[in-house]
């Protein structure tokens, strides 16, 4: 198995992970895959599971929406990754979130990113997986890593 470094799976990474339509897919299910692995070290967030939730839910984001209870069973099946952890938020993300808020005043949607890196930086995590690497690149403190 090549070396993962630890990371976040952003929510576009779930996502394409279960959609086999996408160009995506094949490299973001090779990457979630890769946590069956206990040897692996991979994170989500309690908001990137819920966007991703949304995400597959929503008939205006996806051609073929899941149910409530299929994706809930997805969302288990990935929690129940071994090589798969849902990182904290612990009550220095907040003023984490606010540091960061001054440093790159966001507006609009674009909080929820920033409270992901904040979360990260908390828990010193500094790589984030996304095919959305736009979203963070303004923030040096971490690496994007596109799948």
């Amino acid at each position: 198995m090549t070396r993962i470094e630890p990371g976040v799976l952003d929510a576009n990474v779930l996502a394409y992970a279960i959609n086999t339509s996408a160009p995506q897919h094949s490299a973001s299910r090779t990457l979630l895959d890769s946590a069956r692995d206990h040897r692996v070290t991979l994170y989500v967030t309690s908001q990137i599971l819920c966007e991703f939730y949304s995400i597959i839910t929503n008939p205006r984001r996806v051609a073929a929406p899941k149910s409530s209870a299929d994706a809930q069973q997805i969302v288990s099946d990935i929690l129940a990754l071994p090589g798969l952890w849902v990182l904290p938020m612990p009550i220095s993300a907040v003023s984490g979130w606010l540091q960061l808020l001054q440093r790159y005043p966001v507006t609009g949607a674009d909080i929820f990113d920033l409270q992901i890196v904040a979360t990260m930086l908390a828990n010193g995590i500094n790589c984030i997986y996304t095919f959305n690497g736009d979203d963070f690149r303004i923030f040096p403190e971490i690496s994007v890593v596109v799948p």
